[in-house]
């Protein structure tokens, strides 16, 4: 049942006043001009990026990991926040324990990533706004697929105390003690399973936000009926907006959520993260950003963008899955790679990967960082300051407070 709260009085909690970009020691540095309104909106804004996924060695060997610029790609960006995840099931899991040592490796990688960029994980809102105030980007921790619970309830709360505060039930393939069926596989679990049903009980009591990208309608249905706090789909698009490439949208169609399911979300509280694929330019995802919002209402749309912000990882002379390769199908367990955003069209950027697999490339000719550019583009779309505020951040701040308050 959704929470009584005023969302208007919760977003003013998250802005300034009178803030713009050349006074924001975060954004001051940008390399091109910046429309002034476009910049006080972003500098206000408790930007979050909902699925960002930060590659990482899952491998003991391969630890600490790669030295990679987060933060200034953060500022860059324009987002005060990412929820920084990653995946297990990229190569194949086929060893009792593998995915728990892959998520414990993962998670040791990204606390040596966060330590030499001095930054820390926001684990409350409280640490989030306090980040925002001081200039400082941050990030979320998030999972997804539960794969590394292994069958194993206390796994969560483990996960828990190494700052886990977004957790993605499902990913592409099934754990080896389902959570419940994935939306791209043959159903076979009936939705939510007996050990879900007890995961989002763990999720609720410990204060982790329950992310529900993945799972079938079926699955969504049933943890709807089982959380006591909203949730999140992190990242998806309408299945109205396929873009411009038949090709593309034929193959994300499956990943699309229909009006009448995106509505049961909002209904029940949730909040629904528009991703960059499928769309070619900064216009075009505002596009889809208001065929959202025009089905489920403002208060129920944010971003999740389902790129990189940092320069994706592949360990020296083992290479493993190349971007392109689909999930399971790569050879090498030491490294995390994701296929290519499905509106990758093989170009080449200079902040390295290809076109629309970084956050700040998620475009051709993308010369903003990627909070501006989608700010900009969302004014043009007739979106005003306050509706943006919430989907750039507001929203998602929204249901992440309502799932962590309460919890140390």
């Amino acid at each position: 049942m959704q929470q009584d709260w005023s969302r208007r009085k919760f977003i003013s909690g998250l802005t300034g006043t009178g803030a713009v970009m050349m006074l924001n020691p975060l954004f001051s540095w940008t390399p091109v001009q910046i429309d002034p309104r476009v910049a006080a909106i972003v500098a206000k804004t408790i930007g979050v990026d909902t699925h960002n996924h930060i590659d990482v060695p899952l491998i003991a060997t391969a630890l600490p990991g790669p030295t990679v610029d987060m933060a200034g790609d953060m500022k860059r960006s324009g987002l005060s926040a990412i929820c920084m995840t990653f995946a297990l099931d990229y190569q194949k899991l086929s060893v009792a324990g593998e995915a728990y040592e892959r998520f414990v490796n993962g998670l040791t990688a990204m606390d040596h990533m966060l330590e030499s960029n001095n930054m820390k994980r926001a684990v409350n809102m409280a640490d989030l706004r306090s980040a925002h105030q001081e200039h400082k980007p941050t990030v979320i921790q998030s999972i997804e697929g539960g794969h590394f619970l292994e069958g194993k309830l206390d796994r969560v709360e483990t996960a828990y105390q190494r700052g886990l505060r977004v957790f993605g039930l499902l990913h592409d393939s099934d754990a080896s003690v389902p959570l419940g069926d994935v939306y791209t596989n043959p159903p076979q679990f009936g939705g939510l399973t007996a050990f879900g049903t007890e995961v989002i009980k763990e999720c609720n009591r410990l204060g982790i936000l329950i992310d529900l990208t993945h799972a079938s309608n079926q699955t969504i249905d049933a943890a709807l009926k089982v959380t006591k706090q909203p949730i999140i789909i992190s990242h998806t698009g309408l299945n109205t907006q396929l873009g411009q490439n038949p090709s593309m949208a034929n193959m994300m169609r499956p990943r699309l959520i229909s009006k009448e399911q995106a509505k049961i979300v909002a209904d029940a509280g949730g909040v629904i993260g528009v991703w960059t694929h499928l769309s070619d330019t900064p216009l075009e995802y505002a596009q889809n950003i208001r065929a959202m919002a025009e089905t489920v209402g403002i208060d129920h749309v944010c971003i999740g963008t389902d790129t990189k912000l940092t320069t994706p990882y592949r360990p020296a002379g083992n290479f493993g899955p190349g971007l392109g390769t689909p999930p399971n199908q790569g050879s090498n367990p030491g490294s995390q790679q994701a296929a290519a955003p499905p509106h990758d069209n093989g170009q080449r950027q200079d902040s390295g990967g290809r076109v629309g697999e970084r956050t700040n490339g998620a475009w051709k000719d993308q010369k903003e960082g990627f909070l501006f550019a989608v700010v900009g583009a969302l004014l043009q779309t007739g979106f005003n300051e306050d509706e943006i505020g919430k989907i750039g951040g507001g929203n998602f701040c929204r249901i992440f407070q309502g799932a962590t308050d309460g919890h140390s």
